[in-house]
């Protein structure tokens, strides 16, 4: 199986890795400045060890449980198949584990050093600390997960000929993406609901009721509001992305298997592999250019339209180099990918930018009270999904048409089809170091700028860091809808390889069955369209009950401690942290036996036909609800945003106090339930896949 190609993607994957250690290196030796900037730094850093320990403890317990379970269930088959999807699953979770605390640790520690470099340098300076820090995180994700995935093919296989061992080797790679999505359902999910409970806590009592600043020392939530910051959208992002980018090429590698028995080219395994890889080069060279471009805005956005222009034009000439004449097929199914990637980007940013009609719209509204703040903002964040559906939808059949049109030595048409839709997301998904980057950037310029705001630096300070942060909050918002739309073509392409991973005779059964006209495919889709909407409720109630505990534990504080208000004593930052990680990782529970038992019982019980119907449900009903959620939050608070700004009446006007509703509302929606429902969909599609051959040995 040895190939120039896979030394490729092995180099790729290291420079990923060494790019992203050195980065780390320069953002640590920058100067972290003096005094109160580095008392609050160090309070935040204590309360992000303080998660992750706790954090870490969980996952560590949760996955052994699930890996003993594991394996009893799958030494029916036998023993050896077991052992290797065991060790796929641990080894899953580690990987994606190791990315998240690596991001944290560099971002945590580079919100100071780009304060302090705002101080000392100037914008620019800030601008690369900050993008460093989150670049960090980036190639970290697609520099492990891309080595893993090409380790654990060398462990199992050795790079043999043997097309029979080259088949078990992927199937029990499988594994590892059902790890890196346990642990995606804690950092993502457990930090989302972290996040925003200690951000509603903090400023329920702090602005609301005590007429105090965001981000003043007084608060006691004020920390854990910081820590927030890097849970959800550092650890949980890193942990989504990471998900989304082994699922995507492992699951193309499945269903390339099928391709390679009948066509004997193991070109189809490798070019997923190599596809991601130059996405890895692409990312390395767009990020290098932040630095030259003087406008930060302009500076960001550019990368991600640099590194998805070179993934396309090197997809091109490998999907020619490897598969011949029929590999333009296969190149219009990437480039359908990367194209929906950009159509969800921009539409998400249209729809929450502050500077666009949207957002402007909700806040006009505002001035008529808090009802029409809720209801214009959820008019629009309805009317926002439209676009990226639409879009995903059209690239999955143009993905599916090209490579059934253009591959003609491939007799399986439905195996070709869904390679295509397969590698579409694959191509999404190349860039995602890049866009890892952009969204980590977020939590660290808005660290920078609470830093610089509870320090009491100089205006001109916190005025750069004000502007660094306002370009984070659009990155964030852009990357949120990338997160979804990609976690659906992800999820796509795993149902895709859940139906080819059966055995034949069960594919041809259920491919014949699997209609509307069958009662179990409709029973399944009713059931999986009913799952996104019991996340949502349940991640919200989470929300509120932490949050509720938090303000109790705000408002103790304030009664109880002497000269806090006054600014003579120091809160209890630490009690706040612990109260909201603990309460979230509680509320984790309920969420995470649905997305990793109801799959398996399901398709116990009725079979896999209702379990494809299952996942067909809950994909479109989670992408709806995923973007929904994400793009209406981002245009409740980019509206307060607006009229903070000295709009329509300006901060303490009754059309703020509406606004803040408004956001106070939609909070939970866009940083809590609607990047859940990524987690959700692609946790349920990975568990079919991996107990595939367990459900059709037991059904039939």
């Amino acid at each position: 199986m040895f190939s120039i190609w896979l030394v490729i993607v092995l180099g790729a994957g290291l420079s990923a890795v060494i790019y992203a250690l050195a980065l780390a290196i320069y953002v640590l030796k920058q100067d972290k400045g003096s005094g109160r900037m580095i008392e609050i730094y160090s309070y935040i850093k204590e309360g992000a060890k303080t998660y992750l320990a706790k954090q870490y403890m969980i996952i560590i317990i949760v996955v052994t449980i699930i890996a003993f379970l594991m394996y009893l269930a799958l030494r029916t088959i036998n023993s050896e198949y077991a052992i290797r999807n065991v060790t796929s699953y641990v080894i899953g979770a580690l990987s994606s584990s190791l990315c998240g605390f690596v991001g944290m640790y560099v971002a945590v520690n580079a919100n100071v050093r780009t304060a302090n470099s705002a101080k000392n340098s100037g914008l620019n300076k800030a601008l690369k600390v900050a993008f460093s820090g989150g670049t960090v995180l980036g190639m970290s994700v697609v520099g492990v997960g891309l080595l893993s995935i090409l380790l654990f093919l060398w462990l199992y296989s050795g790079f043999s000929t043997n097309l029979e061992v080259i088949k078990n080797a992927i199937r029990d790679i499988v594994s590892f993406a059902f790890g890196a999505s346990t642990v995606a359902l804690f950092a993502r999910v457990g930090g989302g609901i972290y996040t925003k409970a200690a951000d509603i806590g903090a400023d329920l009592v702090g602005k609301v009721e005590k007429g105090i600043p965001e981000d003043d020392p007084r608060n006691p939530g004020v920390i854990a509001d910081n820590v927030g910051d890097n849970v959800g959208d550092v650890a949980g992002m890193g942990a989504d992305l990471y998900e989304s980018y082994v699922e995507a090429i492992i699951s193309t590698m499945v269903i390339g298997v099928i391709i390679t028995l009948t066509v004997k080219s193991i070109n189809w395994i490798i070019l997923p592999m190599a596809i991601a890889g130059i996405g890895i080069v692409s990312s390395i060279i767009s990020t290098i250019t932040i630095g030259l471009i003087k406008d930060p805005s302009y500076a960001i956005t550019s990368t991600t339209f640099i590194s998805t222009t070179l993934t396309a034009i090197f997809s091109y000439f490998i999907c020619i180099q490897m598969l011949g004449s029929e590999g333009i097929g296969i190149f219009m199914a990437v480039l359908a990918g990367l194209v929906v990637g950009m159509i969800v980007g921009i539409t998400s940013d249209y729809f929450t930018n502050r500077d666009r009609k949207p957002v402007k719209m909700v806040a006009e509204a505002s001035q008529a009270g808090p009802a029409l703040t809720i209801l214009t903002g959820f008019s629009i964040g309805f009317l926002s999904t439209v676009i990226p559906m639409v879009s995903i939808a059209i690239a999955s059949i143009i993905s599916y048409t090209f490579a059934t049109n253009y591959v003609t030595s491939v007799a399986n048409k439905l195996a070709i089809g869904l390679y295509g839709v397969a590698i579409s997301a694959v191509g999404m998904l190349a860039p995602a170091g890049v866009v890892v980057a952009a969204d980590a950037y977020g939590p660290v310029t808005d660290n920078a700028a609470g830093i610089a705001e509870q320090a009491g630096l100089e205006e001109d300070v916190r005025a750069i860091c004000d502007r660094l942060d306002s370009i984070g909050n659009t990155m964030k918002s852009i990357c949120k809808g990338f997160a979804i739309g990609s976690a659906a073509l992800t999820a796509l392409a795993l149902i895709s390889a859940y139906i080819q991973s059966l055995p034949e005779q069960v594919t041809s059964r259920m491919l014949s069955e699997l209609n509307l006209m069958n009662p179990y495919t409709l029973a399944g889709i009713i059931i999986g369209a009913s799952l996104p909407a019991i996340l949502t409720s349940i991640v919200i109630m989470g929300v509120s009950r932490t949050a509720y505990r938090l303000v109790e534990e705000i408002r103790r504080q304030f009664r109880e401690i002497p000269g806090l208000m006054e600014g003579k004593a120091k809160p209890d930052y630490g009690k706040c942290v612990g109260i909201a990680t603990v309460s979230a990782l509680k509320n984790l529970i309920v969420p995470g036996i649905i997305a990793l038992s109801l799959p398996i019982i399901i398709g116990l019980f009725l079979g896999p036909v209702a379990l494809g119907g299952m996942l067909i449900g809950a994909v479109v009903v989670g992408l709806l609800l995923g973007l929904f959620q994400g793009n209406v939050g981002n245009t409740w608070d980019n509206a307060k945003k607006y009229v903070e700004l000295g709009n329509l009446g300006g901060k303490g006007s009754d059309t703020h106090k509406a606004a803040v509703i408004g956001d106070t509302v939609g909070d939970p929606m866009k940083d809590s339930a609607g990047p859940a429902q990524n987690i959700f969909i692609k946790l349920m599609s990975v568990a079919s896949l991996t107990f595939a051959t367990i459900i059709a040995l037991f059904y039939f």
